[in-house]
């Protein structure tokens, strides 16, 4: 099924609240081989004037994935992620994410297209405290990858 393009400015219902936890932080850090005291000692975060352990500025992507696998279907717009490239990302911060905020993802289609024989969706995550307060929007682009390029059947 082709990529429809219909599908842009479609917006998705709040996903679950996704609670930010120490460990998580710890493990996302190490994850990603930043070893910075900020995300893992308290007495450090506090030094440098955060309330609590802040998350490592790519961390809400996460949170995002989360969102897209609960109220999210591929199949519904036509995409096939079986071979999926990230393409791009960017992070608008309000705030950052720390230890203790329960975060709610809105997602939205704001690209569909067709390139040069791939498909490229751009999706938009706003992601807000429990509070209703805005904490980071993500822009992210994906593209679907054909048999040819060695990915999955059409």
């Amino acid at each position: 099924m082709p990529l429809n393009p219909s599908c842009v400015g479609k917006m998705y219902p709040p996903a679950r609240p996704y609670p930010v936890e120490a460990e998580t932080i710890r493990r996302f850090a190490e994850a990603v081989g930043d070893p910075a005291a900020l995300y893992t000692d308290p007495e450090a975060a506090r030094a440098l004037g955060h309330s609590a352990v802040p998350a490592p500025p790519t961390f809400p992507f996460i949170v995002a994935m989360r969102a897209m696998g609960e109220v999210f279907s591929y199949d519904d717009i036509g995409f096939d992620p079986t071979y999926l490239i990230h393409g791009d990302q960017r992070f608008e911060y309000a705030r950052p994410v720390l230890v203790g905020d329960r975060l709610v993802t809105t997602l939205e289609i704001t690209g569909a297209k067709n390139l040069r024989g791939k498909d490229v969706l751009n999706l938009r995550a706003d992601v807000g405290d429990s509070g209703g307060d805005h904490v980071v929007t993500l822009h992210m682009t994906f593209v679907s990858l054909s048999a040819v390029d060695g990915g999955g059947a059409r």
